[in-house]
């Protein structure tokens, strides 16, 4: 397992949960690997971002190999734009035999919009904190007249570009990870925490029928949803479900290689 970190932190991770995840997985059996980005914790050089990490899984995958001989082929275990940029990189190195992804990173500023209106303004309405606030006065209904329509302008999209304009355009994000899945002939293990945006805004993308709905629901791909988890799973529990939830799909993978 290849643990790739999300975000610009280090290979301990918020509340060290890859580290625990490491421990938990070597616990098992299964060697794991934690490894920071360049320009990042212990790495030198310059940071670029998860859509040109390319070059660094490449580098951390040899470097695992090294270290663990029998290693032939490895899971990329990622959070948020890690996993994203895990999902990026599998379908061009045939050592990568599964993916396993929380809380995927796929911003838009339409699809963050939405998400917001569907799952954040939704809850805040049964928020007993929001109407003791009101109740007290001390809510600005301006302010957040204001921002809730420009959040609904941003869920609407912007206007469609000219021909010329939207064929010069790089594809949104969405398109480029469901390429990539789609060019990914291994096992996909997806994790969504209950309680964060970005899981949301991911989860919605299957929310009718279409290509993503097909995806999701092929047999090569396991879904767990986190209720009330945050985006890092900062509770042990929810750190040791995820574990769980990770540890029977290798165990399932491993089976199926047997068979």
């Amino acid at each position: 397992m290849l643990i790739v970190v999300g975000g610009p932190q280090y290979r301990a991770g918020s509340h060290r949960q890859f580290t625990l995840l490491a421990r938990d997985l070597a616990a098992a059996g299964m060697p794991a690997l934690r490894f920071d980005y360049r320009g990042m914790g212990d790495s030198d050089g310059q940071v670029g971002g998860f859509e040109h990490a390319g070059a660094d899984l490449r580098a951390a995958i040899d470097r695992f190999q090294q270290e663990a001989p029998s290693v032939k082929r490895v899971v990329l275990w990622g959070l948020c734009d890690g996993a994203t940029a895990a999902a990026l990189y599998a379908p061009q190195d045939g050592r990568v035999a599964g993916l396993a992804l929380l809380n995927p990173w796929v911003r838009t500023e339409q699809g963050a919009a939405r998400a917001a209106v569907r799952h954040y303004y939704r809850a805040r309405l049964f928020d007993p904190g929001l109407w003791k606030k009101i109740a007290s006065g001390r809510f600005d209904w301006r302010a957040a007249l204001s921002s809730l329509r420009r959040t609904l302008a941003a869920a609407r999209g912007a206007p469609a570009q000219d021909g010329a304009a939207a064929a010069a355009a790089p594809a949104a994000l969405p398109e480029r990870m469901y390429a990539a899945l789609t060019r990914f002939d291994g096992r996909i293990l997806v994790l969504l925490s209950g309680a964060d945006l970005t899981a949301q805004e991911f989860a919605d993308l299957d929310s009718g029928p279409g290509p993503w709905r097909r995806l999701l629901e092929a047999p090569r791909v396991t879904r767990h949803r986190l209720d009330g988890a945050d985006h890092t799973l900062s509770r042990r529990e929810w750190q040791s479900q995820a574990t769980q939830w990770t540890r029977a799909w290798l165990g399932k993978m491993q089976a199926l290689s047997r068979s």
